[in-house]
């Protein structure tokens, strides 16, 4: 393939801190990529090459201040934009999957001064950083597809609508390694983008796989109220048209586990099997009465695996279009899961799976955003936790779900099983195991292989 690599340069002083250092590195010898130092410890151009943040080349492309006082200014300039705007998906001009290729290096090796934002105490990566810049590659990666020459800024506002799954492999993440990303647009609807990411890590001197991402991505006009179209897709081997078939299938997965929600639809018989089950296993044998409940040896209520959140949501997190940014808000998520999993099973834990993830809702800079986390259902040594969040704004008391995310964490021991208690929690119960099993497959846990928040 050809490919242009991005590289993660150093923000030593943790300015703009959703971006964490992404940089783009062309192959071509007339724009190849500098780092240099420049005021306030930010990067800057030089006369004939450039060093350029992922953050600020997205600012480029869609024309973002970086100063918060400016952004209705610029907002404003983005309506101007209208006019390349596609009218029909059938005007604009097919791509390949080269074409929206990209690699990225996070130079956690060779420059120490990154080293630590994505350090943990207990000398691992954090987790929830990887999120971050996962998140900002895959809406780079999709403007790299739908890149119009003609135009300095994009008409489009690109923004993530789902984390469909993030599948762990069995590799050492080391923080004294550098690290690659590698990702490109797989599938294309109309107005809507999957995109494929791969995350691995130095091992002497070769990269071995650590992680497989599929994000979707939708495309939105240039004031972010109404869908736009995307360039179409064309295949060039059997392996692309593999892809997009899979993307194909997992659209329809979406569509079929949507329309079987337990919001929707009661529990299959074999669900209410298990509910009643469970419920029979904590009844009192003392008192046979159905309001007498005890717990089995072993286990936990419910509800006393939560934990609970408040952060203010201040300007620094915007993302490009003056929201909150996506990839803040899972890593704030994932840390208050990884938190829960830690208290309940006693013993750190690590991420196998992260998938569904939907955003429904924007978050708005000045919200304040709640976090609940929960242990939802547990197996031998793993634990599926879920994180609820929800915004209020400052005038507002009313709260609004904006995210419902779902992790699978693996603890160094078995776990107790946990207990529903009402109605609510057994659909809570049912949920968690079905995400549970549709985790690709289970993993033998090797102690030296931790990442954390």
């Amino acid at each position: 393939m050809r490919r242009a690599a991005l590289r993660l340069c150093t923000l030593s002083k943790g300015l703009l801190a959703p971006s964490r250092g992404l940089t783009q590195e062309s192959q071509n010898p007339e724009n190849v990529f500098h780092i240099r130092e420049g005021k306030h410890d930010i990067f800057t151009y030089t006369c004939e090459s450039r060093c350029v943040c992922v953050r600020d080349k997205l600012r480029e492309i869609v024309g973002a201040s970086t100063n918060w006082r400016d952004h209705v200014k610029a907002m404003e300039e983005r309506k101007l934009l209208h006019s390349f705007l596609a009218k029909s998906q059938k005007g604009l001009p097919p791509r390949t999957m080269k074409d929206s290729y990209i690699e990225v290096f996070l130079p956690l090796g060779s420059q120490p001064e990154l080293r630590e934002k994505y350090l943990t105490v207990q000398n691992t990566v954090r987790f929830g950083r990887i999120l971050e810049d996962l998140d900002s590659l895959g809406v780079l990666i999709c403007y790299m597809h739908n890149k119009i020459h003609s135009a300095k800024m994009s008409p489009l506002s690109i923004v993530t609508a789902l984390v469909d799954k993030i599948d762990m492999c069995k590799k050492n993440l080391s923080p004294e390694q550098d690290i690659k990303f590698s990702g490109h647009v797989s599938w294309v609807g109309k107005t809507s983008m999957e995109v494929k990411m791969h995350m691995f890590q130095l091992h002497g001197n070769d990269f071995s796989p650590v992680l497989d991402a599929t994000f979707v991505m939708v495309a939105r006009d240039s004031e972010n109220k109404g869908p736009a179209f995307v360039n179409p897709l064309i295949l060039e081997s059997p392996e692309e048209e593999e892809l997009f078939q899979q993307g194909e299938l997992n659209k329809g997965r979406r569509v079929a586990f949507s329309s079987t929600s337990l919001l929707k639809m009661a529990p299959t018989a074999e669900e209410r099997t298990t509910i009643h089950e469970m419920f029979l296993n904590t009844l009192d044998p003392k008192t046979i009465s159905f309001r007498s409940r005890v717990l089995p040896a072993n286990s936990v209520w419910m509800e006393n695996s939560k934990l609970k959140s408040l952060d203010i949501c201040h300007p620094q997190e915007r993302n490009i279009f003056n929201r909150i940014f996506g990839g803040f808000l899972m890593r704030k998520a994932y840390e208050l899961g990884w938190a829960t999993a830690c208290n309940f099973g006693g013993s750190r834990p690590f991420i196998v799976a992260v998938d569904d993830i939907m955003f429904q809702k924007p978050v708005e800079v000045g919200s304040l955003l709640f976090l609940s986390a929960q242990v939802c259902f547990t197996q031998g040594n793993y634990i599926q936790v879920r994180v609820h969040s929800e915004v209020a704004s400052l005038q507002d008391k009313e709260h609004m779900t904006t995210n419902v995310f779902h992790f699978t964490f693996m603890s160094e021991k078995e776990v107790p099983l946990v207990f529903p208690r009402t109605y609510g929690e057994s659909m809570l119960y049912l949920d968690g195991q079905r995400h549970f099993k549709s985790m690709s497959a289970p993993v033998t846990l090797k102690r030296n292989y931790v990442v954390e928040p």
